[in-house]
């Protein structure tokens, strides 16, 4: 376990002309010289998306980036963010739940998480073979105008861009309009068209992007569908289930927060949370207030 643990901390420095640099990079000219990495860097080999979209999102926002984030790391997606608050957090938190590695590309050295409050999430990503990525070398503070230049990043190392929820000026749209200038394709959740917070997603539709009505629709990026995914989805779904029943036995036509259901399951919190929403999505229950949920009718 020490070893694991060593090996999670380790940074280590890959420069351009090295083997271990990721050929997606090689392809376009703006790419880093250096690569500063803790864990592992995605497999060019294996399809990978980014997920991006608000830091304040909306609670739609939210399920549905944990939800499409899920259902392609399920289908061996890699999934990449940023891991700001909001839907960046929600796709490593799915990706994580899908059983794929996923990365995250900081705007700051590798040592430092940001924000603070995603340590157990950063823990996670790496102590699940995934991988933290930045360009700056370690010690780098965070710089605003560091954020829209990793974006190039996160872009050139996904073979997809999913946009989420953004507004009609958002950081998001730069990662966007980099996956454009690479070549890649970009798809957009479409919402209400009375929230600001989709304003973006429906510009990039009326632009030309994809509409991202279901996971499906960009699984079939890479040809992948329910039939071909292969047996350990099934065997992934199985663990899951047990978990899900477990928690679902707890739940009541009266109100029960949050703690209630940790105590209950003795699961860890981000884990009754995930589940919580994978019900909720199921259509099997219901959130009455904030962290408060009922069995669904």
């Amino acid at each position: 376990m020490e070893a694991a643990n060593s090996k999670e901390n380790e940074i280590r420095c890959i420069c351009a002309e090295s083997p271990e640099y990721p050929e997606k990079l090689r392809n376009y000219p703006d790419m880093p010289r250096k690569l500063y990495v803790k864990g592992r860097l995605p497999d060019c080999s294996q399809p990978a998306i980014a997920i991006v979209g608000a830091r304040m999102c909306s609670p739609y926002g939210r399920i549905q980036a944990f939800r499409y984030a899920k259902t392609l790391s399920s289908a061996g997606v890699q999934v990449l963010s940023g891991l700001a608050y909001g839907i960046d957090a929600e796709s490593h938190k799915g990706a994580l739940e899908g059983q794929s590695p996923t990365f995250a590309v900081l705007g700051n050295g590798v040592d430092i998480c940001y924000p603070t409050r995603n340590r157990r999430l950063y823990e996670r990503i790496l102590r699940e073979q995934g991988g933290i990525l930045s360009e700056y070398p370690p010690g780098t503070p965070v710089r605003n105008y560091h954020f829209p230049a990793r974006n190039r990043i996160i872009s050139a190392l996904s073979d997809v861009v999913l946009v989420v929820e953004a507004k009609e000026k958002s950081g998001s749209l730069i990662t966007a309009r980099c996956a454009l200038e690479q070549g890649k394709s970009v798809y957009a959740l479409p919402g209400p068209v009375t929230e600001d917070l989709c304003m973006g997603c429906h510009k990039l539709i009326y632009d030309g992007a994809g509409i991202a009505y279901s996971p499906e629709i960009l699984l079939a990026e890479w040809g992948i569908t329910e039939e071909n995914m292969g047996k350990s989805k099934e065997k992934n779904k199985l663990v899951l289930a047990s978990d899900l029943n477990l928690v679902y036995s707890c739940l009541d036509l009266r109100p029960e927060n949050l703690d209630f259901f940790i105590q209950k399951t003795g699961l860890p919190a981000w884990k009754v949370s995930n589940l919580l929403l994978e019900l909720e999505l199921s259509g099997l229950a219901r959130e009455v207030g904030r962290n408060h949920y009922v069995k669904a009718e």
